[in-house]
């Protein structure tokens, strides 16, 4: 049995007890999830507050509709649709409603977690530049359209593989490549100037 199965097998038996009326095994569903889920709620919003209130808000969304989660795919493939789902509604009544809070703080929209993009492509610089690198990358990031920046943050930084990816997204596999392969060649395109400003001898672009 691999390692894959295993883990819906743990996951099958412990949604079977939640739905039995343990719901404090709830928690321990969740839990290897709750990362990813601000992450992607995060990059969709672009607010911390904003998104760790979604991520609640997700979570018990979950929560009341465990019964009509039906194994097709992972638990977390279904949460993290979820999650966007929830930031997405969020974003959308946001617009709706811009017009009417026009007092809003400047440069609120673009404050982003400092942990975003935990250790991704992480290279052996003192700490003061890994810090430069880590806000550089995150600033780049955050630039991208929303359609790579969220195919780019699950593949790449939450590393899910691509049918995963084409799960929670609702797009095909073929769609996947395609987004992330635009994705690595904009943040190449962005990010390449202002890396080698940190260290011109580091190739940055492992992927190519």
């Amino acid at each position: 049995m691999t390692a894959e199965e295993i883990q819906l097998r743990n996951e099958a038996q412990v949604i079977a007890s939640i739905m039995a009326g343990e719901t404090g095994f709830f928690h321990d569903l969740i839990r290897p999830y709750e990362r990813t889920v601000y992450i992607m709620i995060l990059s969709v919003l672009r607010n911390e507050a904003d998104a760790e209130d979604a991520a609640q808000e997700a979570f018990l969304k979950a929560f009341r509709n465990l019964s009509k989660f039906r194994a097709e795919s992972k638990f977390g493939t279904w949460l993290i649709r979820i999650a966007l789902n929830e930031a997405r509604s969020r974003l959308r009544a946001r617009k709706t409603a811009a017009a009417e809070t026009l007092d809003a703080a400047p440069g609120e929209e673009g404050h982003v977690s400092p942990a975003l993009l935990r250790d991704w492509r992480e290279v052996p610089l003192e700490t003061l530049e890994r810090q430069e690198v880590r806000i550089v990358l995150q600033q780049a990031v955050m630039t991208l359209p929303e359609i790579y920046r969220e195919i780019f943050l699950l593949r790449d930084v939450e590393e899910l593989s691509v049918r995963e990816s084409a799960t929670t997204l609702g797009i095909s596999e073929a769609a996947v490549k395609v987004r992330l392969h635009r994705a690595r060649m904009m943040l190449q395109k962005t990010l390449a100037p202002r890396l080698k400003q940190v260290n011109p001898k580091q190739r940055w672009f492992p992927w190519l």
